[in-house]
């Protein structure tokens, strides 16, 4: 979740390091996602399932942490990463060290916009806390259901939403002009998966903490 600093504009990089973590406070602030971003991966993955033998893919893959879960739940498959910061790739490929070596796990360099995959490649895919940064949220759905399986899943995965009651929801909304986060409501998360071709669109949302999960199969 991204630490708002207040004021007309932002008075350090930090910000940014949320959005593309470069350097040595991209390596600080990888570390810190991995840790702080652990409760709601885990939470978001109850609301899906995740078979053996699934190939899955987690986009905007940052310290590596949600690769290694997924690595984890689909023992007899393979995980892949995405990420377009150089900084986030290296952290990803050395947290997943060991599973890459046995060739359970690849992390890639590459963007949201533009998958280096073929169609119908993955049973499944994340995003957790990186759809609100992309640059054009409906082109990302649509590059990720072309990777999509027929009748495979995406999952999106958020501790922030618009509307949301939470103090951090709150807070994100009203600095997003600022941090150029793109903030969904409830509904909105809803009508643009299915706007862009996925059925059986499900969302489900922890109000008291204001964490949201976004669900839909091609």
């Amino acid at each position: 979740m991204p630490v708002i600093k207040i004021g007309k504009k932002p008075t350090t990089p930090r910000e940014t390091q949320y959005k593309k973590p470069t350097g040595f406070f991209g390596r600080l602030t990888l570390w810190r996602m991995n840790k702080s971003h652990s409760k709601v991966t885990d939470w978001g993955l109850t609301h899906t399932t995740v078979e053996l033998r699934f190939t899955v893919l987690d986009v905007g893959c940052g310290g590596g942490r949600t690769v290694s879960k997924l690595a984890s739940l689909a023992e007899q498959g393979k995980a892949h990463g995405i990420d377009y910061s150089e900084e986030s790739v290296a952290a990803s490929r050395r947290y997943n060290a060991q599973a890459i070596r046995v060739g359970r796990v690849k992390i890639h360099l590459a963007d949201i916009g533009k998958l280096p995959f073929r169609d119908n490649t993955f049973d499944l895919v994340t995003g957790v806390e990186t759809h609100f940064w992309w640059p054009d949220i409906a082109a990302g759905l649509r590059e990720i259901r072309r990777v999509l399986k027929p009748g495979g899943t995406l999952i999106l995965i958020a501790e922030v939403y618009k509307g949301a009651d939470a103090i951090a929801s709150r807070l994100c909304e009203k600095y997003a002009p600022i941090t150029g986060m793109k903030m969904l409501a409830f509904d909105e998360h809803r009508d643009l998966l299915a706007s862009v071709g996925f059925a059986d669109v499900r969302i489900d949302a922890l109000a008291a903490k204001g964490w949201i999960t976004a669900q839909g199969r091609k």
